[in-house]
């Protein structure tokens, strides 16, 4: 039975069957995926991944740490690249299923990242590890290795662009452009780079909105619920009801603060049929920082009066460790009289 099975499975991925699957999938799927050797990749934490994960998933730590620069958040040289994913074992050549916490754009962000370089093959499993455990489905804390591949990655036309590209189709009539960042990151009152506001013409979808419950990464923080079930994805008219005002025959662009967030509005976009998405890999980090890209909404961010607020918090800071010190010293000193004391007893 494994022969014909592997058989048919061969025959369907060179039909392109399987390249034909849904982009999305669910803990089923990934069963199957598992039985016919398709890499299961798990991109959280090396830390998360070693207290459970599917059976016989690689992990090569934190997918938005160790494939990124830290202070521009954009991808690490492609020599790099090549060399962290080549050491896991992940080729994008082969059959891949990603995931990580239940609903994380950074597991579509590691989709993204594959598709660029030439993966026809990927998926991303939404659930995650929470619905692979909600399933009854094993986990394992066994580390699993693949064998090293050499990887040669080209990125392939037409799955990200970069900021002149955006700024040069600003205006066009067959493009359209979707901001997945939050309301007030949109309208500049909440600055996360040399500027805020947004590129000119954008449609403010949240890309929390894609989720059953916008606000469930909200209540989990706050402990207000211990679910994980809003965190799924909304039912197929819900999501096409979503994106109604956008055109899915136009070039969609879709960018956030680095890319991660737009990852996964723009595998939803793929999935409701629009024709040309696009992920602004470097998003408004990349395009605040080029002044002379026109912006709406645009606000400078400050960092003069940043500087003077830390400042401010580092004096009182100090004098916060000072009075802590002496009060330390003070305590320390009244002990050690009280020792000296005839027939004291300090730990009575």
């Amino acid at each position: 039975m494994p022969r014909i099975f592997a058989a048919i499975a061969a025959l369907l991925l060179s039909t392109g069957a399987w390249a034909a699957a849904p982009a999305i999938v669910d803990s089923a799927f990934v069963a199957e995926a598992q039985k016919r050797g398709a890499i299961i990749w798990d991109v959280r934490s090396v830390t998360a991944y070693k207290e459970g994960h599917i059976p016989g998933a690689v992990n090569i730590g934190d997918v938005g740490t160790v494939l990124r620069d830290e202070n521009t958040e954009d991808y690490l040289a492609l020599p790099a690249l090549e060399r962290i994913l080549g050491n896991g074992g992940i080729d994008p050549a082969k059959e891949i299923v990603v995931y990580g916490p239940k609903g994380n754009s950074f597991v579509y962000f590691a989709l993204v990242t594959l598709q660029n370089f030439g993966a026809r093959n990927a998926r991303i499993y939404h659930g995650g590890i929470e619905d692979w455990k909600a399933a009854g489905m094993p986990v394992s804390t066994e580390t699993t290795t693949l064998p090293p591949v050499t990887l040669k990655l080209q990125p392939k036309p037409g799955v990200m662009v970069s900021t002149p590209e955006v700024v040069q189709r600003l205006g066009k009539p067959d493009v359209q452009i979707v901001d997945a960042r939050t309301p007030k990151e949109y309208t500049g009152d909440d600055i996360r780079a040399i500027r805020g506001g947004h590129i000119p013409g954008a449609v403010n979808i949240p890309y929390e909105e894609n989720w059953q419950d916008p606000e469930s990464l909200k209540k989990l923080a706050a402990r207000q619920t211990a679910s994980t079930a809003g965190l799924a994805l909304r039912p197929r008219e819900e999501l096409k009801a979503l994106y109604a005002k956008l055109d899915p025959e136009k070039e969609t662009i879709v960018y956030c603060q680095s890319g991660v967030r737009a990852s996964e509005t723009a595998t939803v976009l793929k999935e409701l049929g629009f024709r040309d998405v696009k992920v602004y890999d470097s998003s408004w980090l990349g395009y605040a920082a080029q002044l002379d890209a026109p912006a709406d909404s645009a606000k400078f961010f400050n960092v003069g009066l940043l500087n003077s607020r830390i400042a401010g918090m580092q004096r009182r800071i100090d004098t916060l460790e000072k009075q802590l010190s002496e009060t330390q010293a003070q305590l320390q000193q009244a002990v050690s009289v009280q020792a000296q004391k005839p027939g004291a007893c300090i730990n009575c």
